[in-house]
């Protein structure tokens, strides 16, 4: 069993340290807001008061965190990760950013004396408890396999995309197709929900068929609640996270010559959700959005015409 630090304790990184906590590991958090540490500490997690402390007191460190702000905020600085001596522990950093800031990032935690892997995951907070994430690994094979037991405990599927950096690309790669198919899902209600079927029924269609991805057979029942007008459950990505995503893929494209028309539509769209109190909801409810505004114009022309 490892000592394992975990700097930011939001949705996933409590997910990822009750399960490695119920899998015997030894587990330290941090967090800015440390009321959030709380939880953790009944089940038997140590608190850090700052992010050098947890790292010195900690083989393996992960950190999951919203952006490269946070990144920063928690890596640089007197009392950051990267102001200890980092000699025998590497770093695992799990977050959804650019391949450059890991890739910078990664040359940082080196000089420190330490190693260095990136792994965003794909999964929300569900797998995460139940150890069903996929990792998406960047590094070198060494340091994956200094970090591959407590990895395991994470992931049902890892794989070593290449050096530092190539994790980050397939992270926003696979995230991108499933935040476009949101909208699309949307855009398909419009054309079928004045059939009045129930949207359960349709949900459990599309997933059958060519037009369904995973996600409709994992988060299907979530879905069809927002269709229906209710509330998914807790929870575990929420919009405001979509759409950062967006703009990271989009800042990825450009920097790398190219376009990503489809992105930037859905982005301008999410963005008009946010702007309409949406921001906080789950993703899930995306799907929703798009049939819930042409509802609302139908209901208007229809006044409208009395």
């Amino acid at each position: 069993m490892a000592r394992i630090g975990i700097a930011g304790i939001g949705r996933m990184g409590r997910a990822m340290a009750e399960r490695l906590l119920e899998k015997g590991h030894e587990v330290t958090a941090w967090n800015r807001s440390p009321e959030k540490v709380e939880p953790l500490l009944a089940l038997g997690a140590r608190r850090a008061e700052t992010p050098r402390a947890l790292a010195e007191g900690s083989e393996v460190v992960l950190s999951i965190l919203t952006d490269p702000a946070a990144i920063e905020a928690v890596y640089g600085g007197e009392q950051g990760i990267l102001s200890a001596d980092l000699s025998g522990r590497t770093v695992v950093e799990m977050s959804t950013v650019r391949p450059q800031v890991q890739i910078e990032l990664g040359q940082r935690v080196r000089a420190a004396g330490g190693g260095f892997v990136e792994c965003p995951v794909g999964g929300t907070t569900g797998p995460a408890r139940q150890g069903r994430l996929i990792g998406l690994l960047g590094g070198e094979e060494s340091d994956i396999a200094a970090v591959r037991p407590v990895l395991e405990d994470l992931c049902r599927r890892i794989e070593h995309a290449g050096p530092v950096g190539a994790g980050a690309a397939m992270k926003l790669a696979i995230n991108l197709p499933l935040l476009l198919f949101y909208q699309a899902f949307g855009e398909a209600m419009t054309l079928c929900r004045h059939l009045g079927r129930d949207p359960a029924w349709l949900v459990d269609l599309f997933a059958d068929s060519s037009g369904g991805p995973n996600v409709l057979r994992t988060r299907g029942p979530s879905i069809a609640l927002a269709l229906a007008g209710g509330e998914p459950g807790p929870v575990t990505f929420d919009v405001d996270l979509v759409r950062k995503d967006l703009r990271t893929m989009l800042e990825e494209a450009r920097a790398r010559g190219a376009e990503l028309p489809l992105t930037a539509r859905a982005l301008e769209i999410y963005d008009r959700a946010a702007a309409e109190s949406w921001g906080s909801k789950d993703a899930a409810t995306l799907a929703a959005y798009w049939p819930s505004k042409a509802a609302a114009a139908a209901a208007t022309e229809a006044g409208g015409s009395r």
